[in-house]
């Protein structure tokens, strides 16, 4: 079945459902990542130092990370339309805050603004999707969701750099905000939570209601979930690791690259992210029989390999070469974006919504974790008041690229959903 085959009517409704979801799911991403590009804009208007620095780039993380748990059974409970227009104020209001700040205080309190309210929009997303995609077609609405979604990796780099140069950070900033607000209540207006078809909406659904403690009973003992969460922090931490946070300074401390140069080089990272979700649902259909699971072990340890470019090795290489070792970077990571069709296969859609807020947990946990411990490597190999030398960011970037090894071993145990499509 074709990706959008509906009848006429509920086919543009699918349209117009899918492209106001992506506009702000772009706008998550663009908080995500854009603080590599003005790191150090803020950090000389905050007076930061590297801990401090990672812990602002973290703090999102770890919201964003614990507001999951609550918010899988609200979204299952009210639907993903309600707790993403809701969860956009918030975020509307830390983006103005963050524009304004003038303390470190005060943009800690705006970026945990941004993480609550940056929280539901994915899962609540795919908990939408579940119910207007069957479960064959939710590997490729996900995939496309994400690529689109990825362009807001785009905003935050290169243009976010060209942006500031124009005029300044804090403009730049109140703009999104203002994006976002617009969003939040295009999102409200556009979007149901099911579609009317009684067939259609009902598919697998039933089971009937799950209580909150049996659905979290259900998920936290299957031995599958625990391993991919696992993963799942590693995969992420790593990624934000180079686009989120700590790229940014590398490429401008090691590599003596300018902010506009340093925000075309991560670009590169995004584009290989966006191409690579594109693709990602064929490729599991061509090149791996349907296997999720094998492309994803696959992907992530082609992240791991190309990781260890910053360990030394890509300092070495010519700005070229670099950016292309930075796409095939995105493309690796993109091979991510099929934990979210195995979780929605290992379930019921009953709760769905849970069960993608439990996962995405280790997502951002893995996030803020890797971004401050590796803010406190940096910090603890830094001269007072001096440049982090480049055995700083080595020893740094060495901590989610260990990890994710490990976790890529461990995964090889789980069960491999492709037998449960068949």
């Amino acid at each position: 079945m074709d990706i959008f085959s509906l009848p006429a009517h509920l086919s543009r409704r699918r349209w117009s459902l899918f492209a106001v979801l992506s506009l702000i799911y772009m706008l998550v991403y663009f908080y995500r990542v854009s603080l590599a590009v003005i790191a150090g804009d803020v950090s000389h208007d905050l007076q930061l130092t590297p801990a401090e620095l990672g812990t602002l780039a973290g703090i999102l993380f770890y919201v964003y990370a614990f507001a999951q748990l609550p918010l899988g059974p609200l979204i299952d409970r009210f639907g993903g339309r309600l707790v993403i227009s809701g969860c956009g104020l918030l975020t509307t209001a830390g983006g103005l805050l963050f524009s304004q700040a003038q303390s470190y205080g005060s943009a800690m309190a705006a970026r945990m603004l941004i993480g609550i309210g940056t929280a539901s929009v994915l899962m609540a997303t795919f908990a939408i999707f579940s119910r207007w995609y069957s479960r064959q077609e939710f590997g490729r609405a996900s995939s496309l969701m994400i690529a689109f979604g990825n362009l807001g990796n785009l905003c935050g780099t290169a243009p976010l750099a060209l942006g500031v140069a124009a005029i300044g950070w804090r403009h730049s900033f109140l703009f999104i905000a203002v994006l976002q607000g617009i969003a939040t209540i295009l999102i409200f207006i556009l979007v149901r939570d099911r579609p009317p078809l009684p067939a259609a909406a009902s598919e697998g659904e039933c089971g009937g209601k799950v209580g909150i403690f049996a659905a979290w009973r259900m998920i936290f003992s299957s031995g599958s979930f625990w391993l991919l969460g696992l993963l799942c922090f590693f995969w992420y931490g790593n990624y934000l690791a180079v686009q989120g946070l700590w790229g940014g300074p590398y490429l401008r401390e090691l590599m003596g690259l300018s902010r506009e140069k340093t925000g075309q080089m991560l670009m590169y990272v995004s584009i290989g992210f966006v191409c690579g979700s594109y693709f990602s649902d064929a490729c599991v259909r061509r090149f791996f029989a349907g296997s999720q699971k094998w492309m994803l072990i696959v992907g992530s340890a082609f992240l791991a390999g190309l990781m260890t470019a910053f360990l030394g090795w890509g300092e070495l290489l010519p700005p070229w070469l670099l950016a292309f070792i930075l796409f095939l970077l995105g493309m690796a990571v993109s091979s991510g974006v099929l934990i979210y069709p195995i979780i929605r296969a290992s379930f019921p859609v009953s709760i769905v919504g849970t069960a993608l807020t439990s996962l995405n947990f280790f997502v951002l946990l893995g996030a803020a974790v890797t971004q401050q411990v590796m803010g406190m490597i940096i910090g603890a190999q830094t001269p007072f008041g001096g440049t982090p030398p480049a055995a700083a960011y080595h020893s740094a970037f060495l901590l989610p690229i260990v990890g994710l090894v490990v976790a890529i071993g461990l995964y090889t145990f789980a069960h491999d959903t492709a037998k449960t499509l068949r």
